[in-house]
């Protein structure tokens, strides 16, 4: 028993003495990601976070009138304008003008794997849905209209998979550290702000628009991975860095 101990520890270590940081700092948040989702999606089905989900749905409406969101008449459009961003004609739209522009770049197998990505992100979003097939929040009226289940989040999911990848495909284009960590916060901020609205216009749940998120974290990093050993078997072209003045 010992000595299989031995050898089980002694390839851990072999592997890992190859690996970069960033590579194995990835692979910890894939676990993470994957131990939270699973846990989420437990604590939902056993119906735990009932209580807090829709008292956080209700928080966010006017106590007199269920029908009206907090804040002023504009917030209500802004909430409207940032779920949009989510929506598949958008996502739809951003990937198609990404994909167009590293085809005129040359880079036809890197579109392609954006490609893959982003349909495999939609797909894998829509089983989950078919799995859980959680209903939508009934306590307020609902401001957009939606035709799928609850959880995970759609609009969240996705967005962080389109978003976050085609971040990161633009930051590994970038030599200044500054303009990737830039470029890298507003992806995450446009994804937040899809997330929130969601729960803000009362068609989810906030535990539906978190899984969404880790979900759509998990996938847009896996492909991440895939893209970045691909590039070292030099079977997809690599980023390469813009000329700066």
């Amino acid at each position: 028993m010992r000595n299989k101990l031995t050898r089980i520890v002694g390839r851990g270590y072999r592997w890992l003495r190859g690996r970069e940081p960033v590579f194995l700092a990835v692979l910890l948040v894939l676990a993470v990601s994957a131990w939270g989702f699973i846990e989420i999606a437990d604590e939902v089905l056993e119906g735990d976070t009932d209580a807090f989900d829709k008292w956080a749905v209700r928080a966010l409406r006017q106590a007199d009138d269920p029908a009206l969101p907090l804040g002023p008449g504009w917030l209500q459009e802004a909430g409207r304008d940032a779920t949009a961003l989510g929506g598949l004609g958008a996502l739809l739209l951003f990937s198609l003008i990404a994909a167009g522009f590293l085809w005129i770049e040359g880079k036809t197998r890197m579109m392609l794997l954006l490609i893959a990505a982003t349909g495999g992100g939609v797909l894998v979003s829509t089983l989950l849905k078919h799995f859980f097939a959680r209903p939508r929040p009934d306590i307020v009226p609902h401001l957009s209209i939606v035709y799928t289940s609850s959880f995970p989040s759609g609009h969240s999911m996705m967005s962080a998979v389109v978003y976050l990848t085609l971040g990161a495909l633009l930051a590994s284009a970038m030599r200044r550290t500054v303009v990737k960590i830039y470029i890298l916060c507003v992806a995450v901020l446009i994804t937040v702000l899809v997330g929130v609205s969601r729960v803000y216009l009362g068609v989810h749940y906030p535990t539906d628009v978190l899984a969404g998120w880790i979900a759509g974290l998990a996938w847009a990093l896996l492909c991440w991975l895939v893209a970045r050993k691909l590039q070292r078997q030099h079977r997809v072209e690599p980023a390469e860095p813009v000329a700066e003045e």
